[in-house]
């Protein structure tokens, strides 16, 4: 793995020091969020109707969404930047595979995937650095593949900081985190947002979007 930058080195730092909270609180994480859920089996059943083949998730934390996608019926690895994290995700979820990994530098050759998901990773990102990041899941992702972002949507503002529970992080407009996504060369599936909800702060976006043959 190519060593990381100082910004993604404090970023695994602040997941590792709070990785067995993180995986308490996110264990049953889904188990009230019936739009989400829906979000995942639609991302799961266009992935299933395209073809076999892997798919990632990028930014895994403790592994409770690769399960997830496993029990919807992908093949699916995880990959994360915290080490802390990697060993709970193994150990929590011994079937499957965990690898220790930046989702920009991951040592795959182009179009190995055939689905990724990115679910609520890119958010510590530095906005500047955000298309280099969906250039390469496009990078990665054959032909038809399919990308499923999360992300805490800015409620009309710009992109916008605010002070994440764990790390500096950003939330973005669901039009403009789209428009960077089609300059990378994917098309819109669909999208959805949804109001927080009462443990929450702010609304939530996801997009589906699909790679150009």
């Amino acid at each position: 793995m190519t060593e990381p930058s100082s910004h993604l080195r404090a970023t695994a730092d602040a997941y590792d020091a709070i990785a067995t909270l993180y995986l308490e609180l996110t264990r049953d994480h889904l188990d009230d969020l019936p739009l989400d859920r829906s979000v995942l089996a639609a991302f799961a059943e266009h992935v299933r109707t395209a073809g076999p083949g892997p798919v990632a998730e990028l930014g895994c934390g403790p592994g409770y969404l690769t399960a997830h996608l496993r029990d919807l019926g992908l093949d699916v690895f995880g990959v994360d930047l915290s080490p802390a994290m990697i060993d709970l995700a193994r150990e929590n979820y011994p079937g499957l595979r965990f690898e220790l990994g930046s989702m920009d530098a991951l040592d795959l050759a182009g179009g190995a995937l055939r689905g990724i998901v990115s679910w609520y990773s890119l958010i510590h990102l530095p906005p500047a650095e955000v298309p280099s990041y969906l250039a390469e899941f496009h990078r990665l992702l054959a032909p038809g593949g399919h990308l499923l972002l999360g992300f805490f949507e800015s409620e009309g503002d710009p992109v916008t900081e605010f002070d994440h529970r764990v790390t500096t992080a950003y939330r973005w407009p669901l039009d403009d985190l789209a428009a960077l996504a089609g300059e990378a060369g994917f098309a819109e599936i669909g999208r959805m947002l949804r109001e927080p909800g009462a443990e929450e702060r702010f609304r939530r976006g996801h997009l589906l979007m699909r790679r150009g043959e």
